[in-house]
């Protein structure tokens, strides 16, 4: 703790007259043990506060599953919902076991951690159980995000092997790279920092976000679309999602878990940045609050007018898309960027997803979820967008002064920042696509990635989870007939 009481014993008993030892040794005691509390209370707010924040970002899987359910069709609805079930259920396992410490392990050669398998010698001086527990909650988001581009044709055990797969090995290397204090390209590390600073990506614009889209991409692209999507090669047809109460109830839900993804990545409150003042880390973290929100916003409306103008629909589906776009964009540099940056990153967050959508169009891709562009288009914004507008007073307030820090090239920064930013879109596209590509083409080669035409018309819920969440009727689909009740009219 930053400002700790001393107590010197010999310094005092020049002051304190006779039994001056034993009267100094009894005060500097006394001045131990209140400095001690002080300790304790400020690591038992720091850890309390990240246990929250953590509870948030979990919270943030229900958002997930809500989405997921309203943006498929209803016969696939129970399929949809148990994969994000099995994201966190398999993702804690293989987190625990493998992720963390391939993520946050000690490494020599800044690639890959190698210490604290199964939580072995932890809690350690840097680290509680409150960490593992908020790192792991962003493990299975990345997780979920690839489960919506191959939404309502995948086989269940494909699921399962490629959420063990994500969270146990290829986003803890990432995490590694990025975030811990020994990732070569880490702007944690003391010295030998990737163009003099580091990536910066505070809360996961690419670690999380790009991992996930760009994993879902391949999973999407190698899988090929749904039956129906594109009718002989030709123009799209819109399967349209169930159920738009679902898709704002998750929508919402995801909104509200982002202030525990985006300013609980501080990881502590109980810091000031000028001892004696009202200014400290608590006020970057409401800072971070507040440009999260500007940018969701800004991307929302900006998505409702231009949608809009193409489409000439006000749709409630598109505007979530768009928060949500807003939201994974401003990720990176939710706390080294001012209020009215957040506004640009969400005004621009909002083109790029209309323009990946349009592109995924154009090259007939299938996402019922849009979330390879979503996450991965305006994930790669929000990592350009740091390299030109973070401010350099919040660069060192929250990764360190005196370090010689880049910062944006807006502001008159330089472009080494940029340059790092670029250099972390490339590697993970890179590191994404040999991972999880090949696994996708592995299943598919094994038969074990997606479902026969019969069941993909019946829909999932009846071939593979023995019925339906709810009885219901697409309108676009009249291969399935509902079960009927005995004396019963004919549907």
């Amino acid at each position: 703790m930053s400002g700790a009481l001393t107590c010197s014993a010999a310094d005092l008993s020049a002051l304190l007259g006779p039994n001056a030892t034993a009267a100094a040794d009894y005060i500097c005691g006394q001045l131990g043990t209140v400095n001690n509390k002080f300790t304790d209370a400020a690591y038992a707010i720091d850890n309390t506060y990240l246990l929250f924040s953590a509870y948030l970002v979990f919270a943030m899987q229900l958002g997930f599953a809500m989405l997921c359910a309203g943006s498929v069709r209803a016969k696939n609805t129970m399929n949809i919902m148990l994969t994000n079930v099995l994201d966190a259920a398999a993702g804690g396992l293989f987190y625990y076991l493998f992720g963390y410490a391939f993520a946050f392990g000690e490494s020599s050669d800044g690639f890959i951690g190698r210490h604290n398998f199964g939580l072995k010698d932890f809690p350690t001086l840097t680290s509680d159980y409150s960490f593992f527990l908020y790192q792991w909650a962003f493990a299975i988001a990345a997780a979920g995000i690839t489960s919506g581009s191959i939404a309502e044709r995948t086989k269940f055990v494909a699921y399962l092997i490629y959420s063990s797969f994500l969270t146990g090995f290829v986003y803890p290397v990432v995490s590694h790279w990025f975030w811990s204090p020994d990732g070569w390209a880490s702007p944690f590390r003391s010295a030998d920092r990737l163009f003099g600073t580091g990536a910066i990506d505070f809360a996961g614009s690419g670690v999380v976000h790009m991992v996930g889209g760009i994993a879902g991409l391949w999973g999407a692209l190698i899988e090929g679309p749904r039956i129906g999507r594109f009718p002989d090669g030709g123009h799209a047809i819109a399967l349209r999602g169930h159920s738009a109460s679902l898709v704002v109830l998750g929508t919402f839900l995801l909104w509200f878990g982002w202030y525990g993804f985006n300013p609980g990545s501080f990881t502590k409150i109980l810091i000031p940045y000028h001892s004696g003042s009202n200014y400290g880390q608590w006020s970057g973290i409401g800072r971070t609050a507040v440009t999260t929100t500007l940018s969701g916003c800004t991307a929302a409306l900006t998505t409702l007018f231009g949608k809009r103008l193409i489409s000439g629909h006000w749709n409630v589906t598109d505007v979530c898309n768009g928060l949500l776009g807003g939201f994974a964009a401003i990720t990176a540099g939710c706390s080294v960027v001012d209020p009215w940056a957040a506004i640009v990153c969400g005004f621009v967050a909002s083109l790029v997803l209309i323009g990946c959508n349009k592109l995924a169009e154009l090259l007939k891709f299938d996402d019922p979820l849009e979330a390879a562009q979503l996450h991965g288009g305006c994930g790669a914004w929000g990592l350009i967008f740091v390299g030109l507008f973070a401010r350099e007073k919040y660069v060192n307030e929250v990764y360190g002064a005196n370090q010689g820090r880049h910062y944006g090239l807006f502001m008159g920064g330089g472009g080494k920042l940029l340059a790092a930013q670029l250099v972390q879109i490339i590697v993970i596209v890179g590191w994404v696509s040999a991972t999880m590509g090949t696994l996708f083409f592995i299943l598919k080669k094994l038969d074990l990635l997606r479902i026969s035409e019969t069941d993909e018309m019946q829909g999932m819920d009846i071939a593979r989870h023995g019925g339906f969440a709810y009885i219901y009727h697409d309108n676009d689909d009249d291969s399935i007939q509902l079960p009927r009740v005995p004396g019963s009219p004919a549907v």
